[in-house]
């Protein structure tokens, strides 16, 4: 098996994780998140592509955008890792995600990790003004971007007419300094989803997935490399874990209350998602993420729910989780 790698997910507004209400103070607690998690050996950090915040659709915080937010970051860090849970096709022409992927591989050296799903925001999509398409539709138009992606990436020249995306003669430069191309992470929970991961990933992600469920998923995609008669073997398998860890179990217990304090709504959804969370002192987490192990994750991409309370999360899991997870 792999070596375990764990990425985290950097702070951007999805779950009210900002101390502060001034946005460049909130981009500069993102920064410090990126440059403590890169110190601690952290492998990558990731952002969510989206416009507005979760789970309410009612909210109105910030909420930086992706890859804007990936470039800022690039320049400050240089070991670590970059990348999306995940960009979502819809929200721009494959052509145009080739060319910032490949700008974004250069700007960092080489530290991107392209993560990339069929979206599933309903409300963001009418919001933003873009077609929400059939879960079917959306596939195919996955699809049809990878392999898009995939030969503008690599080729002088390339042109492809598909179903819902044509390119002529497309000029892609620079080309992504990693060979023959950076890792493509397909995310996503839906079967139809594993033939697109099963033909194009090279790792697959499953957003707060219990065991048994991705262990259902790993079997699936398994199924759809042998129809196609991939080997498995070339695809890692990944999950998007919220985590919440503290010294000991008052300590998690005031973690918890300040969430409260701050925004009860969000800390009734992290309650309400308990099933996805890896709750508790460092030997409860690491209890949960053993779990993961056994089934064949080998990556982590964890989300810290209270960071803005306690920035010494970071180091807690770095020195007393990570150790445990081989």
């Amino acid at each position: 098996m792999k070596s375990v790698q764990i990425g985290l997910t950097l702070p951007q507004g999805w779950l009210d994780e900002f101390p502060t209400n001034n946005p460049h103070e909130q981009f500069l607690f993102s920064k410090n998140v990126a440059l403590t998690a890169e110190k601690l050996g952290f492998d990558a950090g990731y952002v969510y592509d989206h416009f507005i915040p979760h789970p309410s659709d009612n909210r109105t915080e910030t909420f930086f955008e992706a890859y804007t937010l990936l470039s800022a970051i690039s320049s400050i860090t240089s070991k670590l890792r970059i990348g999306q849970v995940v960009t979502c096709n819809s929200y721009r022409h494959p052509s145009l995600l080739a060319k910032m992927t490949s700008t974004l591989d250069a700007i960092s050296n080489g530290r991107l990790e392209f993560g990339i799903g069929a979206g599933w925001f309903e409300y963001e999509y009418n919001s933003y003004g873009y077609k929400f398409d059939d879960p079917v539709t959306r596939i195919e138009q996955l699809d049809e971007s990878l392999i898009i992606i995939k030969k503008m990436w690599q080729n002088q020249k390339s042109s492809f007419t598909g179903k819902h995306y044509s390119i002529k003669n497309a000029i892609c430069n620079p080309k992504p300094i990693q060979k023959p191309h950076p890792t493509i992470m397909v995310g996503g929970a839906g079967k139809k989803l594993m033939k697109v991961a099963a033909k194009h990933a090279t790792r697959y992600n499953h957003p707060f997935g219990t065991p048994d469920i991705l262990g259902e998923k790993i079997k699936l995609l398994k199924e759809n490399c042998k129809l196609i008669k991939r080997n498995y073997e070339e695809i890692e398998n990944s999950v998007l874990l919220r985590v919440l860890v503290g010294k000991d179990n008052d300590d998690v217990k005031d973690i918890v209350s300040k969430l409260k304090k701050k925004n009860e709504s969000i800390a009734e959804f992290i309650i309400r998602s308990k099933d996805s969370i890896a709750l508790g002192t460092p030997d409860d987490v690491n209890e949960h993420l053993q779990q993961y192990l056994k089934i064949g994750i080998n990556y982590f991409i964890v989300n810290f729910i209270g960071l803005s309370k306690s920035l010494e999360m970071l180091s807690l899991f770095s020195k007393k989780v990570r150790p445990s997870l081989k």
